[in-house]
């Protein structure tokens, strides 16, 4: 397994998404989202896996209303590569699976 965990340092979800990973001894990448964001490609990856741009939006931030009156899901896209507080963390990659917010039972299914 290839894990990558995208999320906030005060987020509550993500620290318990590490936890979970470590408790049971797997390694893992962790990325800070709003310091190093996330590339295009992984953007696409992440999208397709989860289903679209929708479930990717954190609707407790500020600046979520604002993404609702855009009218294409590429503006939306850069918004969020612009602005990475905008998304909903944790967003744990397992090559092309991907899962957003705390989902162990999606978790244990990967091998």
């Amino acid at each position: 397994m290839n894990i990558q965990i995208y999320g906030k340092n005060k987020c509550f979800d993500t620290k318990k998404a590490q936890r979970w990973f470590q408790e049971r001894r797997i390694k893992f990448q962790s990325i800070d989202l709003p310091r190093y964001g996330m590339s295009a490609g992984e953007l696409n990856s992440v999208k397709k896996a989860v289903g679209g741009l929708e479930a990717l939006i954190d609707e407790k931030h500020r600046d979520a209303a604002t993404l609702r009156y855009l009218a294409y899901d590429e503006d939306r896209a850069q918004k969020l590569l612009d602005d990475p507080t905008l998304f909903k963390t944790p967003i744990v990659r397992n090559g092309r699976e991907a899962t957003v917010g705390f989902r162990p039972d999606i978790w244990e299914t990967w091998k």
